[in-house]
């Protein structure tokens, strides 16, 4: 169960980040980034009153740190994004956001099995070849690749934490803390960008529709929180990370964009450590 949960978490996670790509190719990437965070945090809200809990204080501690690691991981991917920078962004970020709850998951006493290892192992590339883009002319590219790097990472670490982060709060906590991680990601999100210089307040009607795509998002979190509820850390966080993949197919099915011959490799990758990890 914890594996499904883990590849509906991708692919909402996919699906979400297809949709906030597309819609910030006509609007600023950082009004969609705050959009879809206001988005996502709403319906957590709504859907949080629905669900009983009964959070304790570290719950509530460990919500306040996924909700800084997602508002640092959603500005400096859509920093990246609106440099330009997006094929050195996407892969640095993905592979963090798999490897720091993997190693917070081994460090807390989680034990993979060989073949689960195997496919980790697998992932891990998998991520790198999917989410990365053919290197443009060096001429064509705004800002320093090193630029890129250093957005890639604390984006990864971003992720990587609000992954670590849900992975300690129990069941019986129920939405709320969620619905806290959201509302700290949006106000991270609003308040980087301002110290950035840059406007998210939306001034399109187009920008709305950055919203869907924090609902699908936040709907991801949920099925990821509900995976490391029923299953281990380690690989839960892997197989999540692996929604690069869900993108990639989603552009080449309805935008008819062409999957590169690194992107093919990577789509591979991901079906055999996804079958391992399934078979063990």
């Amino acid at each position: 169960m914890a594996i499904v949960l883990s590849l509906c978490a991708a692919l909402a996670y996919g699906l979400s980040d297809f949709v906030g790509g597309v819609v910030s190719r006509r609007i600023s990437p950082w009004t969609i980034a705050f959009m879809a965070q206001l988005g996502g945090a709403l319906a957590i809200v709504a859907l949080s009153l629905l669900v009983d809990g009964s959070p304790r204080g570290t719950d509530v501690g460990w919500a306040l740190l996924a909700g800084l690691g997602n508002g640092v991981g959603t500005a400096f991917l859509y920093r990246g994004l609106s440099a330009g920078r997006m094929g050195v962004v996407a892969p640095i970020s993905g592979v963090g956001a798999a490897l720091v709850p993997l190693l917070v998951g081994l460090l807390t006493g989680e034990r993979p099995g060989l073949l689960a290892w195997t496919g980790i192992v697998a992932a891990l590339p998998a991520i790198w070849l999917v989410a990365r883009e053919p290197t443009p002319d060096p001429s064509t590219t705004p800002g320093p690749a090193a630029s890129g790097v250093v957005d890639g990472v604390l984006a990864g670490l971003g992720f990587g934490v609000l992954f670590a982060a849900l992975g300690q709060i129990p069941e019986e906590s129920g939405l709320l803390p969620l619905a806290l991680n959201q509302l700290v990601g949006t106000t991270i999100v609003a308040g980087l960008a301002l110290a950035m210089g840059h406007a998210f307040w939306p001034r399109q009607a187009t920008a709305y529709v950055g919203m869907v795509s924090g609902v699908l998002g936040a709907a991801a979190t949920v099925l990821f929180l509900l995976a490391t509820q029923t299953g281990l850390l380690t690989i839960s966080a892997v197989i999540t990370s692996l929604y690069p993949a869900f993108t990639v197919l989603l552009a080449a099915a309805l935008l008819r964009e062409r999957i590169h011959r690194d992107q093919g490799i990577g789509l591979v990758l991901c079906a055999v450590a996804v079958g391992l990890i399934t078979v063990a």
